[in-house]
């Protein structure tokens, strides 16, 4: 996919965001007919199949080690997308991927230089701290899932970098998609059934895979080529908005001004790192 080298990294970054927060919406609108884990089982295997059909890969080239890194690649994607959709069962939109945020917090401050680094780094955690299941507010078992979800972005970030130094292109994710859809099909022979009965919504679990994954993931598996884990994960705080957004425009769910505190917290930790990163040359000038 000659077009995504020749893209901005941020440019990336910013349609990756939209990209997967409307394929969220509308998996969402399927977790009623289909279950969470069903739409996961086919959002990934669609999105495999589309791109070993596009990026063709070569199996047989691959080295041990290159095996290794897409296999725990794809063994994350499918525990990332999986808590991650039984938490946006129980959560808004907006609230899941903040509370998610925890992963790629953990990623920049672990790669922190600067001073000013923590001062974003401590802003979006005092958003996900008001963001807490002590209060009756919120679900506790979905907090607790978007947590285990972050923690698995974290690990996303971190192997999604390897894998992209591993294999040329797309065709690191394209292998590891098809193992994360590989470990989730017994899923898919349970759930037979009810796809078979609800068979009109498919299309709808195509667009999600396009739009959850196969579009997003190639284009930050792309960014993270160009762009170092520490940015990306703190540039990544523009989700929670893009979600809140997202999520009142098409599921029409309506958030509390604390929690809205909360995602604007994390938009400020955002614009500080992306701002700051830039003018002191951390980011290519390709941003």
């Amino acid at each position: 996919m000659k077009i995504l080298s020749r893209t901005p990294p941020l440019v990336l970054v910013l349609l990756s965001i939209v990209s997967v927060q409307l394929g969220a919406a509308c998996a969402k609108s399927l977790f009623a007919a289909l279950g969470p884990v069903t739409v996961v089982f086919l959002r990934l295997s669609m999105a495999a199949l589309l791109l070993l059909l596009v990026v063709r890969p070569n199996w047989s080239s691959l080295r041990a080690s290159q095996w290794r890194i897409t296999l725990a690649f794809g063994a994350i994607l499918a525990l990332m997308n999986l808590t991650y959709y039984l938490a946006l069962q129980r959560l808004p939109l907006g609230l899941t991927v903040t509370i998610e945020f925890v992963g790629p917090l953990a990623v920049a401050l672990w790669h922190s230089r600067r001073p000013l680094d923590f001062v974003w780094v401590l802003l979006a955690a005092g958003g996900i701290a008001l963001l807490n299941p002590f209060n009756g507010e919120i679900d506790a078992q979905g907090f607790c899932l978007a947590l285990v979800a972050g923690a698995c972005w974290a690990a996303y970030i971190v192997l999604g970098e390897k894998l992209g130094g591993a294999l040329p292109g797309v065709q690191g994710l394209s292998l590891a998609m098809t193992v994360g859809a590989v470990f989730l099909s017994p899923v898919g022979v349970h759930a037979s059934a009810t796809i078979a009965e609800n068979y009109a919504l498919l299309p709808v679990a195509f667009a999600v895979a396009i739009l959850s994954s196969a579009l997003p993931y190639s284009c930050e598996i792309e960014a993270l080529r160009r762009m170092p884990k520490r940015v990306f994960g703190i540039l990544m705080s523009v989700e929670p908005a893009a979600a809140a957004l997202i999520g009142f425009v098409v599921l029409h769910e309506v958030l509390s001004k604390t929690q809205i505190l909360a995602i604007a917290l994390v938009m400020i930790a955002s614009y500080g790192a992306v701002k700051f990163a830039q003018s002191d040359g951390v980011v290519s000038t390709d941003l």
